[in-house]
């Protein structure tokens, strides 16, 4: 005989909801665990179609912290990246390194190929323009075209990649004083940044010289847009790391379906490991300028060194995600931080803001196969189910 069921009337007649409120939370966690995996299969498309040969190449060898091929070392592991940064002379107008671009495409004196004091002064000059307060100047232009295009998707569909496209503009138009119009001066930063990566690319002689003029003549374009010649650099930068990391970060906080948690105080940290996890930047070509040890590798000068931002941003599998060894690896490090990280969060999270009462779903997507970082031609939103 089984023996009595002591337990409170109530408790058994709560059992059952009980037991169906787990297996709900239970359903809601392996979806939520489910749509995280599309999203990170969509943002891996976007590496490998955009660039196939070199981020397979990478994928293959990313569990060697520092690997040597010939004269280049690939510099995986966050330690190994930082410590390349921090600790080993860089050689700034080597050829294949973006110094060496921007001092062969333009007349120089850019923060890219400076040296020493120039160098150290023109950080100081760009980090003021990025402040706080400059910052608080620029926001309300980005701020404006989301207002003005944003409310697309209430009716309709929303192309992404457009409005990023502007809102790019609207801000290296502020940061340089440019009064060319938004999309223009985006057009001309994106295609000169475009066309210098080609000319990076190994190929036949014909093609690399052609390359070669193709980037000089972009280059020019940009710069004839510009107040001070000596900013192309700081709009090429501005526009396509914006054009790489908004609609990479959009589609997913779409495909995790992360919209529900997206609120004023949220939205700067989702946007710092939005970042993290997209790696708009994901690698920075650099030269030894003499010798010395990188994670017990010898490094001699002239060596080539490909920092892979997007690996060394992966640090949350030993520390916490929202560390900073975490979520400034894809700004670099030291005197090589990018001091326009601040101003791409901020900027994240007032997209993220804008969409989110609208909970966007991606309609099509197209990748960029030309654009000198991994992102999207196109970008489509329609809107979710609130």
């Amino acid at each position: 005989m089984n023996p009595p069921d002591r337990t409170p009337a109530a408790s058994r007649a709560a059992a059952p909801g009980a037991a169906a409120h787990r297996d709900a939370a239970s359903r809601d966690v392996a979806a939520l665990a489910a749509a995280s995996r599309r999203a990170r299969r969509r943002d891996r498309r976007v590496y490998l179609r955009s660039h196939p040969v070199l981020f397979a190449l990478l994928c293959a060898t990313r569990h060697r912290p520092v690997l040597r091929l010939g004269r280049t070392l690939l510099v995986h592991g966050t330690d190994a990246f930082h410590e390349a940064l921090t600790r080993v002379p860089m050689q700034r107008t080597a050829p294949g390194t973006t110094g060496g671009a921007a001092a062969r495409l333009t007349d120089g004196g850019l923060l890219f190929d400076q040296d020493g004091g120039d160098h150290r002064a023109a950080r100081r000059t760009l980090a003021a323009d990025l402040d706080t307060a400059a910052r608080a100047r620029i926001r309300p232009l980005w701020q404006a075209v989301l207002a003005a295009r944003v409310p697309d998707l209430a009716t309709g569909h929303l192309e992404l990649v457009d409005l990023v496209r502007e809102l790019a503009g609207t801000t290296a138009a502020a940061l340089t004083g440019a009064d060319t119009p938004a999309r223009r001066l985006a057009h001309a930063a994106a295609e000169a940044a475009a066309t210098a990566a080609r000319d990076h690319l190994p190929g036949p002689r014909a093609g690399r010289a052609r390359a070669a003029a193709d980037a000089v003549d972009a280059a020019a374009r940009l710069t004839a847009l510009l107040p001070d010649a000596r900013d192309a650099m700081v709009a090429v930068a501005a526009v396509n790391t914006t054009l790489a990391a908004v609609p990479r970060a959009v589609a997913w906080c779409a495909d995790a379906r992360l919209w529900p948690a997206v609120d004023e105080t949220s939205a700067p940290r989702l946007a710092a490991e939005l970042l993290r996890l997209t790696a708009p930047s994901p690698l920075l070509p650099r030269a030894a300028a003499a010798d010395a040890t990188l994670a017990g590798h010898p490094v001699r000068a002239g060596d080539r060194l490909i920092l892979v931002a997007r690996h060394a941003a992966h640090a949350h599998r030993s520390v916490p995600a929202g560390h900073p060894a975490a979520t400034q690896a894809v700004f670099g490090a030291g005197p090589h931080a990018c001091p326009g990280a601040g101003l791409a969060r901020t900027q994240l999270a007032d997209v993220l803001l804008a969409l989110a009462p609208h909970r966007p779903v991606v309609a099509r997507a197209r990748v960029d196969r030309r654009s000198a970082l991994p992102g999207y031609a196109e970008l489509t939103l329609r809107r979710g189910r609130s």
